[in-house]
C-alpha cells in the first residue's frame, strides 16, 4: 500500500503540467517551467521538501523514461516563447528580453547554475546587447565532471516581416522555439535527476539568424579560457515530424562521426538517421554545432526534424505554434533522455570523429 502512495505522490509532483505550478519567485513570467528537483510550490504554498536520492530513484522507476515530458508542457513552454509578445524575438530587441528572462528563470528554478558569473554571455560581435543563456549542472564524479557535454539550441529568430494578411510577426515556433523548448525540458529532467556523471552545460544561443555570432562569440570565448568541450549537441528545428521515415530525427553530418549509431544504441531504437538532403544542402555549417567544430575539433553536430518537405514557412509569417506536433516533440524529448544520460555516465569518450 505504501508502495502505490508512493507512485501515487510521485505521478502528481511530476506529472502535473505547469498550469498547475507556481513558483514564490516567477517575476510574473507566463507559464514558466516549473522546477522538480527542491521545493515544488502549489498556489503559493510549499507542499514538499528537496528531493533526497531515494526519491528520485523511486521517481524513476515508478515513471517511465517515455513519459517525462508532455503535451502539456511542451505546450505551455512553446505558447510563450513564440506568442506575438515576444514580437518574433529578433536579437537586441525587448521580445528578445522577454524570452531571456523566461530561460533564465527556468535554470534558476531547476537548479541549473550560471556557467559565467550570471547565466548571461553578452555577445562581442553584434552591434546591439544580446546575450546568450548558459547554466551548468556539475556532473557528479570527481574526474568525469571536468568533461562537459554542451545540449545547445538558438533562441531567437527574425522579428517582424512584410504583412501577410495583416500578419506581421514572424513567431519562429519551429525556428527555434522547438529546439529551445526541447534543451529546457532536458535541463528539466537533468535539474532533477542529477544523473549524470559529465557536466552538462544548457546553453541558448541569440543572434544564430544574423550568421551564428552568439555560437561563435561563445565557442571562441571558452576555448581561450581552456574548455574541456567533449561534445556538442544542438536542436534546431524539431517542432513537426517526419513522414515516411523510419527514425524520429536526423543528424547534420551524420557521416562525420559515430553519433547517430550511439545514439541508437542508447535509444535502444533506430532514432537518428540520414537525410541525404541534410548533406546536399551541407546544414553541418549551417546551425550552432559549427563553431564548436571549428574552434574545438570534437563531435558537435544538431539534431532536426526539418527534412524541406514537412514545413513550409521557413522564416515567414506563418511559422506559428498552430503548425507544431507537441506529441512529436514530447516524443523526441523523452527518447533524448536515455542517450544523453548515456553519453554523461559512459567510462570513456565514445563519440568520435571519423
Amino acid at each position: 500500500m505504501l508502495k502505490i502512495f508512493q507512485f501515487i505522490f510521485l505521478v502528481l509532483l511530476v506529472g502535473c503540467g505547469s498550469s498547475q505550478l507556481k513558483q514564490t519567485d516567477s517575476k510574473d513570467i507566463p507559464n514558466g517551467p516549473a522546477g522538480v528537483k527542491g521545493s515544488v510550490v502549489t498556489n503559493g504554498e510549499d507542499v514538499s521538501s528537496v528531493q533526497t536520492d531515494e526519491e528520485v530513484v523511486m521517481l524513476k522507476t515508478a515513471l517511465p523514461i517515455l513519459e517525462f515530458s508532455n503535451t502539456d508542457k511542451v505546450g505551455a513552454i512553446m505558447r510563450f516563447l513564440a506568442s506575438d509578445e515576444l514580437n518574433g524575438r529578433d536579437s537586441g530587441s525587448p521580445g528578445i528580453e522577454k524570452a531571456a528572462q523566461y530561460i533564465e528563470e527556468s535554470l534558476s528554478s531547476n537548479h541549473i547554475q550560471p556557467y559565467f558569473l550570471t547565466y548571461r554571455d553578452t555577445l562581442s560581435n553584434y552591434e546591439k546587447p544580446a546575450y546568450n543563456i548558459v547554466g551548468v549542472l556539475e556532473g557528479t564524479d570527481a574526474v568525469l565532471k571536468n568533461e562537459f557535454i554542451m545540449i545547445g539550441a538558438h533562441y531567437d529568430h527574425i522579428g517582424t516581416k512584410s504583412p501577410v494578411d495583416g500578419d506581421t510577426i514572424a513567431n519562429g515556433a519551429n525556428d527555434n522555439a522547438s529546439g529551445t523548448t526541447t534543451v529546457l525540458e532536458l535541463m528539466r529532467y537533468f535539474g532533477m535527476a542529477r544523473s549524470n556523471k559529465r557536466s552538462l552545460v544548457f546553453a541558448f544561443f541569440s543572434a544564430e539568424e544574423k550568421g551564428l555570432l552568439g555560437s561563435k562569440h561563445m565557442a571562441n570565448r571558452l576555448k581561450e579560457n581552456g574548455f574541456n568541450l567533449y561534445t556538442m549537441l544542438n536542436f534546431e528545428m524539431v517542432g513537426v515530424p517526419m513522414i515516411d521515415k523510419d527514425y524520429l530525427a536526423y543528424v547534420s553530418g551524420f557521416d562525420k562521426s559515430n553519433l547517430a549509431m550511439i545514439c541508437n544504441r542508447y535509444a535502444n531504437d533506430n532514432l537518428v538517421g540520414f537525410l541525404p538532403t541534410a548533406k546536399e544542402f551541407n546544414l553541418f555549417m549551417r546551425s550552432d554545432n559549427y563553431p564548436f567544430h571549428s574552434e574545438f575539433n570534437v563531435p558537435s553536430q544538431t539534431f532536426s526534424t526539418f527534412d524541406f518537405t514537412n514545413f513550409d514557412h521557413y522564416h515567414k509569417v506563418g511559422d506559428e505554434v498552430s503548425e507544431m506536433d507537441f506529441g512529436h516533440m514530447a516524443e523526441l524529448i523523452n527518447r533524448f533522455i536515455p542517450v544523453i544520460e548515456g553519453l554523461a555516465n559512459s567510462s570513456q569518450k565514445e563519440i568520435k570523429y571519423n
